[in-house]
Parts: structure tokens; sequence; C-alpha cells
């Protein structure tokens, strides 16, 4: 009777481990911050942002003249410089804002480049200018040798 009751309380023992071995092993662990995502999952989702905030500073480029319709590079090409061009207009607003958008967004594009081992093919974008027509800042069109049409 000594060694059954020896192995009844030997198994109950190993019973009560195994039990306490399982539900720690179930528990949860502490909540802890998530994980942080890395740069370049989040650099065009900061590009695409800042490309938003940047049209919406630029949406009403409203002009008296052609003196208020300007223009600002925008994007960055891996070789450097704008990739294209954005009229904005000074009757209303001094562009600042829209200046450090830009700026921002050029920078964020410039990181990914650089990241991604990017290349281009160097080409100059040149500036259009811009003009005010119908009371709303344009960009000129190029003219045929692909210098811009200025006035």
């Amino acid at each position: 009777m000594k060694l059954s009751s020896s192995l009844f309380l030997s198994t109950r023992l190993a019973a009560a481990g195994l039990l306490l071995l399982v539900t720690s092993a179930c528990a949860s662990p502490p909540p802890s911050a998530p994980p942080a995502a890395p740069a370049a999952a989040t650099a065009p989702a900061a590009a695409s942002s800042l490309w938003q905030q940047i049209q919406a500073a630029s949406a009403n480029p409203v002009c008296d003249n052609d003196s208020q319709c300007h223009t600002v590079g925008v994007g960055a090409k891996a070789c450097g410089g704008p990739q294209s061009y954005l009229p904005w207009s000074s009757k209303q607003d001094d562009g600042a804002t829209l200046k450090q958008l830009v700026e921002r967004h050029a920078a964020v594009l410039r990181a990914q480049d650089a990241r991604e081992a990017m290349m281009s093919t160097c080409s100059v974008v040149a500036d259009p200018g811009a003009s005010c027509r119908a009371n709303r800042c344009v960009l000129n069109p190029a003219s045929a040798g692909g210098q811009p049409n200025v006035r």
C-alpha cells in the first residue's frame, strides 16, 4: 500500500507541475509598445501626406496680374533638382508655408532615393514660369525649343 500511495502522490505532483507549466505558457505576455515601423515603410506615407499638403497649399492660385504668379519646383530627381513645377499666387499668401512643405517633401524623396539607390537620367526640368490667366496662376507652356515661354 505504501508503494501505491507514493506513486499516487508522484503522479499528482507531476500533473500539478504540468498544469502550472501549461497555464504559464498560455498566459499573455505583458503589453508592450508596437514595434516601430522601419523608415523605408513610412517614407512613402510621409511623402504622400506632404504631397497632399502641398496640393492644398497651392490649390487657390488666384491673381489679378502676372506679377502675383510664381512657380515652385516640386519633387526630387535622383541626380538633383525638381521633378516638376507648380504655380502659386502671392496675392493672398507669401508662399512660406508652401516652400517649407516643398522642401520637406523633397528631403523625404531624396532620402528614399538614397536608401533605394535610385538613379535618373539627370535631365534638367526647366522652370516654365507662371502667368495670370482668367484670374488664376497657371504654368506657362514650354516653347518648341524647350525654354519657357516668358512674356
